[in-house]
């Protein structure tokens, strides 16, 4: 099959009013001779990028968009902050220009506030980071990624593309002990949540397609927000408003030798109202097209990691997959329960789960396998990854999760992959052992099994089957060897649901004990030996009331906003594999 049975066409886009694959005269909606590598957790990719951007000069051009930017966020082991970084870059006479989202009121508990303070001490030092609220009702701007371009050096480029914030809590590695600068999540997870999580950093000619996504929004002539409330506040405030002009764009980069990466930026943008995006009026649905357009050709084996997973649309994205394709295997890397502790939330995340869940377990049965992780103390990991590879020869990471939002609602971005050395091959002929898609899913099923990548199982059935049977150990283990251990961690984990739903603000601290209970739960593990390797352990199905149901579908509508509303097509069309 060619690249261009798996990637979208220029057409097949749908946005005919971005530049994005004008520097190919429409001809292909991807680039080839690329070079992806993947970062795995946010420690790496934060000690990558404070190392990279040191290294620019005069001249040089830094260009970040995020949901979330935390000014003293550590980027590594010697204490450096993000705002230490970007400053001292500005300092050196780089060009330093940042898109945050500007978030809801802070009162909910969002972040509004910390995206105001990086863009001040960036003002301060020279450069530009903008609050960016051009979103639907209910919408944020989802996308995380960082491109680094370097005068009369393109040879050096590099864009960093995926579901890592620049934020507390993702400095987190393969031990997963969790950030030291930690953000409150639902107190299963601990006071340090230990975190999941993929970035990729690309060489080559895609680095332009990524700039391009940051041009197009930072260029655009709608108001950085229409609301009179916050644009008075950010008057009162003396908060710029105005994006400064970017320089020319340079060409992109030429193709890395012996890159074999054909990458395919693809995004989402809502059609916002009154006034939509000049390089998107009309919205743009790539990521969903996208995924459906290579989700038809899946035969052997989906392996997804995500933070959500959630709907009807999504379940029947993968079911209908599975019924097309009877040995087709799927497995699903979640997190144990969601991040968030209000009775109501819990009950509107967990009917979201099952939503998508038992329509995929009825079409795939027991060719369906769903986990989450665990670290070694026992205590849940939260999954914030945003991948799916399938059958090896196509793989997808980005700020997209399986959900109506990222499909529809919010502004993503997602680089799909695969290598060049695939185009023409048939679906039963082996994949380059070196090629991306292989090398993540090795890297990830490693992680999760506790062995080195290269003894991960390629074959299917081998790989699904030395899933379980980890998982299985490790449930066993739980169960029996570690029983008082278990009983202990899963007495926390009771009284947390007992408390979580009666406690007012004025009893935080309550909420902090159980937390400081389940550490120390966690530091009496650490202590008993014979543990199975891995992290994983096979997720049990949220058992809901019908009046849970009826109350979490009401509920997930307003937090899963589906943006195609006023569109010709709907979602279940455009998600469908085809």
């Amino acid at each position: 099959m060619a690249l261009g049975d798996w990637f979208l066409s220029p057409a097949e886009r749908e946005n005919p009013h971005t530049v994005i694959d004008a520097v190919r005269d429409g001809e292909r909606a991807w680039s080839g001779g690329n070079e992806v590598r993947p970062l795995v957790h946010g420690a790496p990719y934060f000690a990558e990028l404070a190392e990279r951007i040191t290294a620019m000069g005069a001249g040089d051009r830094v260009y970040f968009v995020d949901w979330r930017g935390d000014p003293d966020e550590m980027l590594n082991a010697d204490g450096t902050t993000l705002v230490d970084v970007l400053t001292s870059a500005l300092a050196r006479g780089v060009d330093v220009r940042g898109l945050l989202w500007r978030s809801h009121w802070r009162k909910l508990g969002f972040h509004s506030e910390k995206a105001f303070r990086l863009g001040k001490q960036i003002e301060a030092a020279g450069g530009q980071c903008l609050r960016d609220m051009r979103v639907r009702t209910l919408g944020s701007h989802h996308q995380k990624f960082v491109v680094l371009r370097h005068r009369g050096a393109p040879e050096r480029d590099v864009a960093y593309v995926g579901g890592i914030d620049l934020c507390h809590s993702r400095r987190d590695d393969d031990e997963h002990l969790g950030d030291e600068q930690a953000l409150r999540t639902a107190a299963e997870y601990g006071p340090r949540p230990a975190w999941h999580d993929v970035q990729v950093a690309i060489s080559g000619p895609a680095v332009h397609d990524v700039e391009t996504t940051f041009r197009e929004r930072w260029e655009d002539s709608t108001p950085l927000t229409l609301n009179p409330g916050r644009r008075l506040t950010s008057w009162l405030q003396a908060e710029d408003q105005q994006a400064e002009p970017l320089g020319e764009q340079w060409p992109p980069p030429e193709p890395v030798p012996d890159g074999h990466d054909a990458v395919q930026i693809v995004r989402t943008y809502p059609a916002i109202q009154p006034v939509g995006y000049d390089f998107a009026p009309d919205g743009e649905r790539s990521i969903v097209l996208a995924n459906s357009k290579a989700m038809a050709h899946a035969r052997s084996l989906i392996y997804v990691e995500d933070q959500y997973l959630w709907g009807e649309e999504v379940g029947e994205h993968f079911a209908t997959v599975l019924r097309e394709q009877p040995g087709l295997r799927l497995v699903i890397v979640l997190p144990a329960v969601p991040d968030v502790d209000g009775a109501a939330e819990r009950t509107a995340q967990l009917t979201a789960r099952l939503m998508s869940l038992e329509p995929i377990l009825e079409a795939g049965g027991d060719r369906v396998a769903v986990f989450s992780l665990t670290n070694s103390a026992g205590l849940p990991v939260y999954v914030h990854s945003k991948v799916c590879i399938i059958d090896d020869r196509w793989a997808s990471v980005g700020s997209d999760n399986f959900n109506r939002r990222s499909w529809t609602s919010d502004s993503e971005i997602a680089c799909m992959v695969m290598d060049e050395r695939t185009d023409g091959l048939g679906p039963d002929d082996p994949v380059p052992a070196d090629g991306f898609p292989l090398r993540l899913r090795r890297m990830l099923c490693g992680e999760h099994l506790g062995i080195p990548a290269d003894e991960v199982p390629d074959d299917p059935d081998e790989l699904f089957t030395a899933l379980k049977e980890a998982a299985d150990r490790l449930d066993e283990w739980y169960a029996t060897s570690a029983a008082e251990r278990a009983r202990g961690l899963r007495r926390v984990a009771e009284r947390v649901c007992d408390r979580r739903r009666y406690l007012p603000r004025a009893r935080r601290s309550a909420r902090e004990r159980v937390a400081a209970d389940a550490a120390s739960w966690q530091e009496r593990a650490e202590a008993l030996g014979g543990r199975p390797p891995g992290q994983l352990r096979a997720l049990v199905l949220p058992e809901l009331t019908d009046l849970q149901r009826w109350w979490g579908r009401r509920a997930y509508a307003a937090m899963d906003p589906d943006g195609t509303l006023g569109r010709d097509e709907d979602l279940e069309e455009q998600s469908r594999p085809g």
